[in-house]
């Protein structure tokens, strides 16, 4: 499938909610108009929530390549489709395909234990206490910021340059730009430091300077680690992500309103 392509016959269709009453009701009426088949056999994943539950489907469903088609009831929708009842196989049928790739986080801790996540929107480092953060950034091996005293730094997917990102001021990327965000959050030095856009083949390395004195943790998304002592971030080209919009309501054109909604 290709970035606009979408299921052409989406026969059968596998319903998801986020367990609120109001997503959990819209299923059930959902299920008896159009059936339900289990989501390792269903030809579309139809997902009912915000953009947690978009999330949390995504990475559920990461290795299987089934697109996933989202109606909002939520209180965030930014990943939603607008909720309809009627018409469902239709809308799924004419929908853009928007492909996407999470990034792939390899992390050590201070006691030499390995994590590894995924993260669709970002992998963000976090102080842990009241204890400023001191991280040192390397780009592909090169050492490309020594000390970085900040409470934070994230690196972003252009998918999820609008979330988090964007709240640290960083740029909005548009969805086909073969970039990442690499965004402080309240850096105190170098206060100038604004961030920096890496090429999506770049490998991001950060340590944590002082890391007894000043804990820091990683979150993938949803995922935590915490006592960090590195961190190794890429761009995961091997998974694709396939979320399925209305035509006119792409995520692609999400992103592109979001840079003249100020």
């Amino acid at each position: 499938m290709g970035a606009g392509d979408a299921p052409t016959a989406a026969k059968r269709l596998a319903f998801l909610s986020s367990g609120t009453p109001e997503a959990e009701e819209a299923r059930l009426r959902l299920v008896e108009k159009y059936g339900d088949s289990p989501p390792e056999e269903a030809d579309c994943i139809v997902a009912l929530g915000g953009d947690g539950l978009m999330l949390r489907t995504l990475h559920n469903y990461m290795d299987t390549g089934k697109p996933i088609y989202g109606m909002n009831r939520g209180s965030v929708g930014f990943l939603m489709n607008q909720y309809r009842e009627s018409g469902l196989r239709k809308r799924i049928a004419e929908a853009k395909a928007s492909i996407i790739h999470p990034l792939l986080m390899d992390a050590t801790n201070v006691h030499g234990d390995e994590f590894s996540a995924h993260a669709i929107n970002e992998v963000s480092l976090l102080r842990q206490t009241s204890q400023v953060a001191k991280l040192r950034i390397l780009v592909n091996g090169h050492e490309r910021l020594p000390e970085l005293i900040t409470d934070g730094v994230l690196v972003s997917t252009p998918a999820g340059s609008t979330a988090y990102n964007l709240s640290a001021n960083g740029p909005i990327l548009p969805l086909d730009a073969p970039l990442m965000a690499l965004t402080p959050i309240s850096a105190f030095r170098p206060r100038r430091w604004r961030g920096a856009l890496l090429p999506d083949a770049a490998r991001v390395r950060i340590e944590v300077l002082e890391a007894a004195k000043r804990p820091v943790s990683v979150v993938a998304d949803h995922d935590e680690f915490r006592d960090l002592a590195y961190v190794d971030i890429e761009m995961d080209h091997n998974a694709n992500l396939v979320l399925l919009h209305d035509p006119g309501h792409s995520l692609e054109e999400r992103i592109l309103r979001e840079q003249f909604g100020y």
